[in-house]
């Protein structure tokens, strides 16, 4: 794929949609593309941080280990940042993340992706909002685990 169209698909993820085209063009030559087929892992919960990612196609799921094995706790998809976390916290990953269908993303490291987030703070802004979004999703999805529980030890 051409370095245009790479930036012409960064451009189209909110997250990137108010940076500058030369900021754009910066950013797909410094990521890395990566392609995998489906069945595979990007990470494994508990690995270091080195990267975050966005889903240019394809799909995920982020599974976290329990006692009774892998639970899936949601499904990626196209234009979704995934291992963020990991890098803006300096904690190991949370979860892993294994591809139902082949998966097209861009790798960005660690010190880019920080630099990216220092030069524009709009761009931080919305990683906020992605985790508070997912916080909430996580709170709603608890409470109604604990309801449930309640309900059947009643």
């Amino acid at each position: 794929m051409l370095l245009k169209d790479e930036v012409e698909m960064l451009r189209r993820i909110t997250l990137f949609a108010g940076l500058p085209p030369a900021k754009l063009k910066l950013l797909a030559f410094t990521s890395d593309r990566v392609l995998y087929g489906a069945g595979e892992s990007l990470f494994n919960q508990g690995d270091i941080g080195d990267a975050a990612y966005v889903i240019l196609s394809g799909k995920a799921d982020v599974l976290v280990s329990t006692p009774t094995g892998p639970l899936k706790v949601a499904e990626v998809e196209e234009n979704s940042i995934i291992g963020e976390i990991a890098i803006l916290c300096n904690t190991p990953r949370t979860a892993t993340i294994t591809t139902t269908t082949p998966l097209e993303a861009l790798r960005i490291r660690k010190d880019d992706f920080l630099k990216l987030l220092a030069d524009f703070p709009e761009m931080a802004v919305e990683i906020m909002r992605v985790l508070a979004d997912r916080l909430s999703q996580t709170t709603s999805e608890l409470t109604e685990a604990r309801s449930r529980a309640q309900r059947v030890e009643a």
